[in-house]
């Protein structure tokens, strides 16, 4: 058999989903659709018609490892999937290349456990505090939106971290909507890829308007900052500092694009998460108990500290399994560079592969009753049966997330702090599908309530 017989025969066996199945699915809800492609192709590759559009859905671990870090330069997140990003992020960490060398190489350092455990103090403090202004909801008996409070909490906290003192309150919490705004308007170029930008879609000049907002924030203190560097360690100021390649220090634009994409990568995706905790421990009262129990001997009536931290073992797992279930970057494309054979199937150059934790978190094959909410999976010792690629919530290899270890820090200080305070209700009725966003999360608008209860009647409700 010749060599191209072989590779035709080979790319017949690619399992592959028609574009009248395909496409109202993934309309109506991605993240379900390519997890339930996935789980019926037992994690092989499959192959989603869409007209001319035709990526690859990756799911099995040991294939997502060969994309993520083992082959990675073949794999590079460019091309249409990735160019209305731009419009927000320019050419920093979200993306390849020079630009994104130099900002990694930066921001590495800022974001280390070493690092994050200086700055855990005032991560507390800045929680705790914008928690206690949640008494005003708790008097009055209202409710509120989960994500708004989740983001404005955590836009406070990430602020510190990229702008010390030099941004203040007001303005901060002005670009939390634009990122919103965004993250709701990129959904329509990712629906439609093809589509030129000389031709307007839905939300396209919400989109714009969002991002000038953001720019007129950022831009001045970036510039201010530049004209009378200091010696200060947030991350503004390391930049300021820093030099590229050629030993040039960092333009404006590039200043101002990492910090923008390290601002959402560090507050909208955690944002998400948390909302989807409150959620997990509605319809899990076993779970919500447990965890309840632990804060309440642990913290006891509040705040949390960073010295509680290591004995909030049942926390971490809960956020765990969270990520698991509901991880925030739930779709990472990568443009093939060069052909390439994954799992025994030829993929070309130019081709599209989709790698979606979603989908791999809940495949059959890695996890036992995968769909299932259950904590205890991350008990102490299990991860070492795991492959390391069943479970990436905040990716692999030379991408990998660099707010990982302020999520492990901020997270469950602000859980336990608002569990160690309130009693939380949750009067949005089930189920909760995902909806399109940048970020998973939920379809409809999540509210809170929180009550002043005693400690035998707090928990989530």
């Amino acid at each position: 058999m010749s060599t191209d017989t072989a590779a035709r025969s080979v790319q017949r066996r690619v399992r592959s989903v028609p574009i009248h199945r395909a496409l109202p699915k993934l309309v109506r809800e991605p993240a379900g659709a390519l997890a339930e492609f996935a789980r019926e192709a037992g994690g092989e590759i499959v192959r989603l018609e869409l007209g001319p559009f035709r990526p690859y859905l990756v799911s099995h671990p040991d294939h997502v490892q060969q994309v993520m870090r083992l082959e990675w330069t073949n794999y590079q997140r460019v091309g249409m999937f990735w160019r209305p990003l731009e419009r927000l992020f320019g050419h920093s960490i979200m993306g390849d290349g020079e630009q994104w060398r130099i900002s990694r190489k930066v921001l590495q350092p800022m974001f280390t456990t070493r690092y994050i455990a200086t700055i855990s103090e005032e991560v507390s403090r800045r929680v705790a505090g914008r928690i206690e202004e949640w008494d005003r909801y708790a008097r009055d008996g209202r409710s509120f939106d989960a994500t708004t409070e989740m983001s404005n909490i955590l836009s406070y906290i990430v602020n510190r971290v990229l702008f010390g003192d030099k941004l203040d309150r007001e303005d901060g919490e002005s670009i939390i909507p634009a990122f919103d705004t965004v993250a709701h308007s990129l959904v329509y170029r990712f629906l439609m890829p093809f589509m030129p930008y000389s031709i307007r879609v839905p939300r396209d000049r919400a989109l714009l308007k969002a991002v000038k907002r953001i720019d007129d924030v950022v831009y001045p203190i970036v510039r201010r900052a530049m004209a009378a560097p200091d010696d200060s360690t947030d991350v503004i100021s390391v930049l300021c500092r820093s030099t590229d390649e050629n030993g040039d220090p960092l333009t404006v634009t590039q200043i101002r694009d990492a910090l923008v994409s390290v601002y959402a990568a560090s507050s909208e995706t955690t944002a998400m998460v948390i909302t989807w905790v409150w959620l997990l421990l509605k319809e899990h009262p076993r779970v919500a108990a447990r965890l309840q129990a632990e804060i309440d001997e642990v913290v006891g009536d509040g705040p949390a500290r960073p010295e509680h931290l290591p004995g909030l073992a049942y926390t971490r797992m809960v956020l765990l399994e969270t990520l698991r279930l509901y991880p925030s970057g739930w779709l990472l494309p990568r443009q093939v560079m060069e052909d390439a054979e994954i799992g025994g199937v030829r993929i070309r150059r130019g081709s599209t592969v989709f790698i979606c934790p979603y989908a791999t978190q809940r495949l059959d094959d890695f996890w036992e009753r995968p769909d299932e909410f259950d904590p205890e999976r991350f008990a102490t010792g299990d991860g070492e049966r795991r492959h390391r690629y069943s479970y990436f919530p905040f990716g692999g290899g030379p991408h990998k997330c660099l707010g990982e270890h302020l999520f492990y820090v901020e997270a469950p200080l602000l859980v336990a702090s608002v569990l160690s305070r309130f009693r939380v209700a949750v009067p949005t009725p089930g189920p909760y599908p995902t909806g399109w966003a940048a970020s998973l999360r939920p379809r409809q608008k999540v509210d809170l309530g929180v009550s002043f209860a005693g400690r035998d009647r707090a928990g989530v409700a």
